[in-house]
């Protein structure tokens, strides 16, 4: 007779902890330095090995080099450092600049700084994923590449209130850097939609422009011209050894840049990898640091 409500009640108890969210299981951020935040079920993926290039090897961006690493080698020593926005040009290595600066971070303080990707259409877990690492002794940089919004998407409000306005605030062993090619992440005919259909259309506007505010560091990608993109095949192919003479290199490298009709980081090194496989080179990892 007794049992009876007791046992009720701890089919109730079970019923509800099988509707709770998951929980992310615990990790360990010191077994890797870079994850991979995955939302369904939530936990963080190791990465055994980061793809990028040596922060020598990233031409044609020297002042935005030197802002982004000087605010991440801030944040690694525990010094106050701002969100960052890379904007601009398509190829310009944005996304590349900040996982060449988390190596120079780890180089000069080893094992400071711990690299988490979250992808956008992931944004709108980002408080979970900020709960998991809050707390944690070891300094967690945040990468969103590619982050814009379009119509009818409601994430950036989730993204505004956890950059700055949440109630909990940014934890402090947390850096948020995002690549965007909009400067304001969001389309120019979004933003003016909003300004002409909007009862008050200047507050409209500044609700979907004061999103980029909340990052305090932003930077500019530009277009680069025929000389800088020449120089990036150059440092590329002198790290990777190529047999090929400078002046055939050059005129190599312009007539693929013709063919593809742009000039960019990443037409550069789309060349390169195409003249490598031509001279029967191999590309490792070890030969871009």
């Amino acid at each position: 007779m007794d049992a009876s409500p007791i046992t009720a009640l701890t089919r109730i108890a079970e019923a509800l902890e099988r509707l709770a969210p998951a929980q992310p299981p615990p990790v360990d951020l010191k077994s890797a330095d870079a994850f991979v935040w995955h939302p369904d079920p939530p936990h963080l993926a190791a990465v055994a090995q980061i793809s990028r290039v040596g922060i020598d090897m990233l031409q044609g961006i020297e002042r935005q080099k030197q802002l982004v690493v000087a605010n991440t080698l801030r944040f690694a020593r525990g010094l106050p450092a701002n969100n960052a926005m890379l904007w601009g040009a398509r190829g310009m290595g944005k996304s590349s600049l900040v996982k060449a600066a988390h190596a120079v971070a780890n180089s000069e303080l080893p094992g400071c700084l711990t690299l988490v990707e979250i992808h956008r259409e992931d944004i709108r877990s980002l408080p979970a994923l900020l709960n998991l690492l809050r707390g944690s002794p070891r300094r967690c940089l945040i990468l969103c590449d590619d982050l814009s919004f379009e119509r009818e998407d409601a994430d950036y409000k989730a993204l505004k209130s956890v950059l700055e306005g949440g109630i909990e605030g940014r934890p402090e062993n947390v850096l948020f850097y995002a690549t965007s090619n909009r400067r304001h992440l969001m389309p120019r005919d979004m933003i003016e939609n909003e300004r002409s259909t909007a009862i008050n259309p200047s507050e409209a506007t500044e609700e979907k422009v004061s999103l980029s505010d909340r990052f305090g560091l932003w930077i500019g990608f530009h277009n680069c011209d025929q000389e800088t993109y020449f120089l990036m095949a150059q440092a590329y192919a002198a790290s990777l050894n190529l047999p090929i003479s400078p002046e055939t290199l050059r005129a190599r490298a312009m007539e693929w840049s013709v063919t593809r009709g742009a000039r960019s980081g990443r037409v550069a090194w789309q060349f390169i990898q195409d003249l490598a496989g031509e001279l029967g080179v191999r590309i490792s990892e070890n030969s871009l640091s």
